[in-house]
This record gives C-alpha cells, structure tokens and sequence, in this order.
C-alpha cells in the first residue's frame, strides 16, 4: 500500500485543482490530508511533520523572495508615471516611416520595458491601450497587432529582472544573479525573433502592417532624435541600476530591486507624477501579488514534505530516470510536460508544484541547474501566450476595443507561441547559449540533494 501513496496525492491535487479550489489551499489541504491518513497507517510520524513551522518560517525569512515586492513595486510605479507612454510614442515616431515601424516599436519598448518592470500585466495593458488604437486606426492586421502586443509584453517574463526566473532560482536553489545571466542572450534573441518575424510580414504580407502616414509622423529630424532620446534615457539609468549593478557584482538581485523601486519613485517625482493615490494603488498590488507568491509556496512547503515522507521524490525519479533516451529523453519529456500543463496553470503553480519534483532528477542526471531553469523560463513563457488560458491575452482582452474579437487575440498569439518553442529547441540544441559558472550550479545540486535527505524518509527505511 505504501507505494500507491506517493501517486494518490499527486492524482488527489489533481482532483482538488480541477474542481476549482485555491491553488494555494489545494497544495497546503492535500499535504497535510496525506500527512494524516500516513500517521495513522504508520507511514509518517509525528515528530517529521514538526519540520513544518521550521519551513515556513525559511519562506518569511527567504531575502531571496524579498525581491518580488520591489521588482513589483517598481514596474507599477513605472507603468503609471507614464514611461510607457512615453517610450511607445517617441519610438512610433522614430521607426514610423518603416512599413511595420509600429510592430518594431511595441518590440523595442516591450524589451525595455521588460528589463525595467518584470511585470507582464503592467507592460501588456500599458501596450493595449496605448499602441492597439493606433496600430488599428492605420491600416494594422488586427491579429498581427494583437500577436505583436501580446508577445512583447510576455517579455517581461525572461528578461531580467524577471520574477519568474527569481522564483525558478528559489527552487532551483541556485544564484539569481546567475539565472539573470544565463537569461540574458536567449531572451534578446528571442525579442530578435520577434523583430525578425515583423520583417518577413513587411516582406511577403506589406498590407498587414503599413507604414504610418507622413501625416501621422508629427516630429521629424533633430528634434524626433531629441524626443525619442530623453525617452529612452531613464529606462537606460535603471536597467543599469537594477541589472548593472547585480551583473557587476556590487548588488544582489534584492538589493538591486530595491534600488529599481527606488529609482521608479524617483523618476514618478521629476515628472511631477508621484501622489499619494498612485501609491496606494502600487503598494496594494504589490501586497496583493505577493501575499498570492507567499501563500503558494507555504501551501507547496507542506506537499512537497508530505509527498517526500511517503518517497513521491523517488516514485517521480523513477518515473523520469526510466524514459527512454537518458538526459535528452527527460529533457523533452519535461518540456512536454510543462508546455501541456501551461495551458492550464499559470507559471507560478507549475514553478511551486512542478519544478521541485523535477529539480532533484535533473540534478542527479547531471543537468547544469541554471541551463535548465533558463530552459524552463522560456517554455513557461508559453503559458502566458497560448490560448485559451494564457494570461496576456485575458490582459489584453480588458483593454481591447470591441471591434477585436477575442479570436483576433488568439489567433494573433499562436505565431508567437511557436518562436517561443523554436527558442526552447534552440536552447536544447545549443546549451551554450546560456552561460553560469560550474561551481554555482554545483551548489545549488548540494543543496536540492540535502532537501531530501533520509531524515525525511519513513520509519524503518
């Protein structure tokens, strides 16, 4: 009976989330409903489930995790300071003579925006209801629009200062800095092959994304490079601030978002933007998307103790070690199994439940744990864009125009989702494309092993 205890937790959260209930009380209700029926069938003793307090207190006092609230504290300040604004009308002017000019510059600001905010909500409906009006009124295909929107905003979620690769680096028990690093060349290319997939439209389907009338282009010469300048500047001095600092080593990745949050409040107040309402509305979001970050990972705390106690840890390895093709045939398989599971769980559930039961084989296999976190931040992206539950397309549906069907939203994101898979091969393909040093990720395997030592094991083992 006790090797069927492992697969009916797992199947048993599957239930609990299918039926619609809290992620985060799923996990926590089913951890500590196994961990009853285990003390009483002798599985699981009492004095192994004291662990618990010891665990949840690890999380509050996690100065890892402490960068989420400034990095979201941040990209809110600068999405109301009117940053983006700003940015999506200096660079509309700036590539609006090209025939796909608008689609380049939602790119362009997407990428910036992404290394300043992190925030994918933030960047996604600053982008729907500044550029989707214009890019329609001039003749844009509405899909293409949509697509090129919707996947510049996901952005935010592999570029650095990403909260998806800070959560990554938390249960790959790896360096932030590091995975920022490793990041940095796939999700440039990435936005590189958005640019470039504009430029086959403007090539092989012109009409879909026109050039923007010379009506339209209301700054020309000095005085559109002056504008497009002073717009790009500020974003420049953070990104510096925030990832300059972190990459040169004198920050650390919560040091650095401190310093973003900072510099986001300063830039609100030069532009005589900062009030006491913007602020509410910032701290209560970032209260909010935190509390949510929070609450997921105690519940994920007690699954995650619980479903080792009963050896869940060894029936996955088993499980992944038995597939057929050694690294590379658990490799795809892993891939498959977060791109099926994006379509309906966001990133941070599959980061909470999946990630840690996947970490301990990619380690014993001998996976470089940062390449494999990269790897997993750019397929997870995925579950962002790829209807019919991908969240960037509900963002953009809420500022949309009624004259965009939600179809257009969708139809618009599949190209974008299928650039999203050919970076993922690219990365399987070619690990080197993501750097991190040996000794980091050596560290961080050491320390995935000793999470499940034999401490936790059942009685007798």
């Amino acid at each position: 009976m006790f090797e069927l205890m492992a697969p009916l937790m797992f199947a048993g959260l599957v239930v609990f989330l299918l039926i619609g209930y809290p992620v985060a009380f799923a996990l926590g209700a089913n951890g500590l409903l196994f961990g009853l029926i285990g003390m009483q069938m002798g599985y699981v003793e009492f004095a192994q489930l004291q662990a618990l307090p010891e665990r949840v207190f690890g999380i509050m006092s996690n100065a890892t995790l402490l960068a989420i609230p400034f990095f979201t504290f941040m990209g809110l300040i600068l999405e109301r300071s009117g940053l983006a604004e700003e940015l999506l009308d200096s660079m509309g002017q700036l590539f609006g003579a090209l025939r796909g000019g608008l689609a380049y510059a939602v790119v362009f600001v997407g990428a910036l925006l992404a290394a300043t905010t992190g925030v994918v909500a933030a960047t996604v409906i600053a982008m729907g209801l500044i550029s989707l009006p214009i890019m329609l009124r001039y003749g844009y295909d509405k899909r293409v629009a949509c697509g090129v929107i919707a996947a510049s905003g996901t952005l935010a979620q592999i570029i650095p200062p990403s909260l998806v690769l800070i959560i990554l680096a938390d249960q790959l028990s790896i360096s932030v800095g590091d995975i920022y690093r490793g990041a940095l060349t796939p999700s440039l290319m990435l936005a590189g092959f958005y640019l470039l997939f504009v430029f086959m439209l403007t090539l092989f389907r012109p009409a879909m994304v026109p050039a923007l009338p010379a009506a339209a282009r209301v700054l020309r010469g000095k005085a559109l490079w002056l504008k497009a300048g002073a717009s790009i500047l500020p974003p420049l001095i953070l990104i510096f601030l925030v990832l300059g600092t972190i990459f040169m080593g004198i920050a650390t990745p919560t040091e650095g978002g401190a310093m973003g949050a900072a510099g986001a409040l300063a830039l609100a107040l030069a532009k005589r933007r900062l009030s006491l309402d913007l602020l509410k509305q910032a701290m209560d979001s970032t209260s909010r998307l935190t509390s949510f970050v929070i609450f997921i990972l105690i519940g994920s705390t007690v699954f995650s103790l619980v479903f080792r106690l009963l050896e869940g840890d060894l029936w996955v390895e088993h499980l992944l070690t038995a597939l057929p093709g050694g690294e590379l045939g658990f490799l795809i398989a892993v891939n498959l199994l977060v791109f099926v599971l994006a379509f309906f769980l966001d990133f941070f559930e599959i980061a909470f439940i999946i990630v840690p039961l996947l970490a301990p084989v990619a380690a014993k296999l001998g996976i470089d744990l940062v390449w494999f976190g990269v790897l997993l931040g750019i397929n997870m992206q995925t579950s962002f864009m790829h209807p019919p539950f991908g969240f960037a397309l509900f963002y953009l549906r809420s500022v949309a125009p009624k004259t965009v069907r939600t179809s257009d939203i969708y139809w618009g994101a599949i190209p974008f989702v299928l650039i999203q898979l050919i970076m993922v091969a690219l990365v399987l393909t070619f690990p080197e494309l993501v750097g991190a040093p040996a000794e980091e990720v050596e560290g961080g395997m050491m320390e995935i092993q000793l999470d499940s030592d034999s401490y936790l094991r059942p009685p007798g083992d």
